[in-house]
């Protein structure tokens, strides 16, 4: 049965590298993933004790993330982002976070109302959730990405900053890929 955001439990990547001598490190890569990085000669037997030290720090930080970064918290971001950048006219019908978006921080679909923001971003600062929910609110205007799209958007003063730390993450999440990957010679 699969975690959900609610679920105490966590999927463990553990990679093991050659090169890694004596550390063992995790990090958090969505709500219910945690990714190990270990040294290739350390056994199971010497890992587990190691892993569920982490899993604990893991499940308190994730519990710190989840008390500001809700769907609740998403709706009262965008009811002040639309108050503040379109003078409150904008209506959806819902925003929350979802764990199926792996390519994209956020969508919107106009026509329903619906809002959808990854939940890799609940982890993210705040003015980079504020600017990616302003993204999407911004497509209840103009529903594609032209000039008075970009327009609505860069209202934010913090989005070419917001960007960049996207950018940072889609990155990092690609180095992952291909260090997961087998080489080929």
């Amino acid at each position: 049965m699969p975690a959900d955001a609610t679920d105490d439990r966590f999927d463990i990547e553990v990679i093991r590298s050659a090169r890694r001598k004596k550390t063992v490190s995790a990090r958090m890569l969505n709500w219910r993933t945690l990714q190990v990085r270990a040294p290739a000669h350390m056994s199971d037997r010497e890992l587990q004790p190691i892993i569920d030290r982490l899993v604990s720090r893991a499940r308190v930080s994730r519990d710190k993330m989840r008390s500001f970064s809700s769907d609740g918290d998403l709706q009262n971001r965008a009811v002040r982002l639309n108050k503040r950048f379109f003078g409150g006219r904008l209506a959806w019908r819902s925003i929350r976070f979802v764990r199926n978006q792996h390519k994209r921080f956020g969508s919107c679909t106009p026509g329903r109302g619906t809002i959808r923001i990854s939940e890799r971003l609940a982890q993210s600062p705040g003015f980079v959730l504020d600017y990616v929910v302003l993204h999407e609110l911004a497509h209840l205007v103009e529903p594609n990405h032209s000039a008075a799209f970009w327009a609505l958007v860069y209202q934010y003063d913090k989005a070419e900053r917001a960007r960049g730390y996207l950018m940072a993450m889609e990155l990092e999440s690609d180095n992952l890929d291909t260090a997961t990957a087998p080489k080929r010679r």
